[in-house]
């Protein structure tokens, strides 16, 4: 029988986050489930259960081990990591204006240009949509398109209602 790979072996280039990885939880008395949140992290981290995952590839699946489950958290969020998302633990300094090429500026979300003066940079969408929701109430959109450049600022969607001056 084949041992799965190990996730710590390839380090931050294995894809924690890709949306095609399925992972798999197996329990102490067998029970297997799947899916990944904060409960599984600590089920895991406390020796409940293991976790693996399945990274599909062109032509054959591969079963890995989720043996750094400290790297596991840091890229799901569930620690805070600021080399992976550019963001500071702390409370952010922003301005933002409305994208030029933004055509419904009465819509329910808009484009916004972010610039964030407190120096961080944005590197992780979900990670600053969560930040910036507890700091200042805005509701980020973090299925779509977003980027941008450090000197005309960070382009993402934004419910208009939330965003404050």
């Amino acid at each position: 029988m084949v041992e799965p790979r190990s996730a710590a072996a390839l380090g931050k280039e294995f894809p924690y986050t890709q949306k095609t990885l399925c992972y798999i939880e197996i329990a102490a008395d067998g029970a297997v489930s799947h899916g990944a949140d904060s409960g599984t992290y600590e089920r895991a981290r406390s020796g409940e259960s293991r976790l693996f995952a399945v990274w599909p590839g062109e032509w054959a699946s591969h079963l890995f081990v989720i043996d750094d489950l400290d790297e596991y958290a840091r890229a799901h969020g569930l620690v805070h990591d600021q080399e992976r998302t550019g963001l500071a633990d702390h409370e952010h300094t922003t301005r933002w204006e409305l994208d030029p090429s933004e055509k419904k500026p009465m819509g329910s979300y808009i484009t916004i240009r972010v610039h964030l003066d407190c120096g961080c940079s944005i590197r992780d969408l979900d990670a600053f949509a969560k930040q910036i929701r507890d700091q200042q109430g805005w509701d980020i959109a973090t299925s779509g398109g977003w980027g941008g450049s450090s000197t005309a600022g960070t382009y993402m969607r934004a419910r208009r209602k939330s965003l404050t001056s």
